[in-house]
């Protein structure tokens, strides 16, 4: 068993196939072929049950799919580690994280670790949901993840670093129903019309929670990605609830951004294994550490 194996088996389960593996490796179908082949000699188990042209993953490929994850990964960091002593900082850290943690603090702490590590890459991944993100990190796809959920997240062997709680925020057209920098209440909304995501998010619940107050508040559009809101705002079609990661990249596309009076919070935070982090992970998740304990100190009003 090698190194190249594991790779090569990992890459046919992230591309769904052995020919869009070997597309993606830039190998020969016949090479891969073989390596595989060569590997479930040597493991004594099929990795893949073969199907047509297409491949399923065996229960012995699903039971090993993470420890060649870890394997890869540990790897990755002895290597990282040999750079950094001759000073070569290089390498990439895998992120999973969430649509509104994405912006902010994410676009924070890229900004900053490129600044610090300019040589390091960092390869974000998306999750919808804490669960999502949970998963993604402990199967070892990612690193690292960054979620945003109504109340602290805890997951057996899972390290939890919160980050910052955002308040939710009303956003509208510049010449809108409000004002930038208005307080509103979530009766001041009624009748207006809302956008929306789709039913099991935070943001949903409070937009949901205020249609239900009545004053012919409706929800005139659902969308799944969160990407779409602004451009629908922007374009007035309705208002949006979103978490206060989005005010900044809001007000530079010239909306309003009021403050909503009660409001839930989401709660931020960075995730991590206790073991198995590459150097460029472990400089990752200091800063945003660092990133958390400055903003403990001057919380957002």
């Amino acid at each position: 068993m090698d190194a190249r194996q594991l790779q090569y088996f990992l890459a046919i389960v992230e591309h769904g196939g052995f020919s869009k593996a070997a597309a993606a490796l830039h190998v020969a179908q016949p090479s891969l072929s073989q390596a595989m082949a060569n590997l479930e000699a040597d493991l004594g188990v099929s990795l893949f049950h073969r199907m047509g042209r297409g491949v399923v993953l065996s229960e012995a490929g699903a039971e090993l799919l993470e420890p060649s994850r870890r394997v890869l990964r540990d790897l990755a960091a002895v290597r990282e580690r040999a750079a950094a002593l001759t000073g070569l900082g290089s390498g990439t850290v895998e992120v999973a994280t969430m649509p509104s943690p994405g912006i902010e603090p994410m676009a924070t702490l890229i900004h900053r670790f490129a600044q610090l590590h300019p040589d390091v890459t960092i390869s974000t991944r998306a999750a919808f949901t804490p669960e999502e993100t949970v998963e993604l990190v402990r199967s070892g796809a990612c690193e690292l993840g960054l979620l945003g959920a109504d109340k602290p997240v805890t997951a057996p062997g899972i390290d939890m670093l919160p980050v910052e709680e955002q308040p939710f925020v009303v956003v509208g057209a510049a010449d809108g129903p409000f004002a930038d920098g208005a307080v509103l209440h979530p009766q001041d909304l009624a009748g207006h019309k809302l956008i929306a995501s789709r039913t099991g998010s935070l943001m949903r619940s409070i937009v949901d929670d205020i249609t239900a107050r009545g004053g012919d508040t409706e929800i005139v559009a659902v969308v799944d990605h969160r990407t779409s809101i602004l451009p629908l705002v922007l374009t007035g079609v309705g208002v949006a609830v979103l978490p206060a990661a989005w005010t900044r990249l809001a007000r530079r596309c010239g909306l309003a951004v009021a403050s909503l009076v009660p409001t839930a919070h989401l709660h931020v935070a960075m995730i991590s294994l206790p073991a198995h982090l590459t150097p460029g992970a472990r400089a990752f998740l200091e800063l945003t550490r660092s990133l958390a304990e400055r903003r403990a100190r001057t919380p957002s009003t």
